[in-house]
């Protein structure tokens, strides 16, 4: 299975310490060149991760080419989710990995098959590769400047795991 992941879903699930848990899911995972140029631009424990899965082939960069494509959905959407999903289409991927609403729903729109981060998350949970107490994982995640409503959390986890 092959996913294309913008960067705010690989930046948290690497910050929770899962990113080699998550790369596991998939066949292969690939980052637009943009993607990649937005996590690396902040030196930290996140980027150097990164760097790390870049250089050792686990996350491939891909370029989109369809830069028409990426040039109108960016009239919607940040840069990095436009490649995202430009990407997606032209790999074509199984999956595109995008928290952004308005980015979700373009990319379903277009007839993507989109994740977000907690969809990741509960994937690895319903598989028993990881576990979490869900207040817990809810509070680590709004630390980190993880933006989602505790009722929409509590609706993604609501099935017993």
């Amino acid at each position: 299975m092959i996913a294309v992941f913008n960067s705010s879903p690989l930046i948290f699930l690497s910050k929770l310490d899962i990113i080699n848990q998550v790369l596991g899911l998939f066949s292969e995972v690939a980052i637009p060149i943009y993607v990649r140029k937005e996590i690396f631009r902040k030196e930290d424990i996140v980027s150097d991760k990164l760097k790390d899965l870049v250089r050792s082939n686990n996350i491939v960069e891909i370029e989109a080419k369809n830069l028409r494509m990426v040039d109108a959905l960016c009239r919607k959407l940040g840069r990095g989710e436009s490649e995202a999903i430009v990407v997606a289409i032209e790999r074509p991927a199984d999956l595109v990995i995008l928290d952004d609403h308005v980015a979700r729903v373009e990319a379903t729109r277009i007839g993507l098959n989109v994740k977000g981060t907690l969809g990741i998350i509960r994937r690895l949970m319903e598989l028993g590769i990881v576990q979490y107490e869900l207040d817990k994982l809810y509070r680590d995640l709004s630390e980190m400047k993880f933006r989602v409503k505790r009722g929409i959390f509590d609706e993604i986890f609501k099935v017993s795991i």
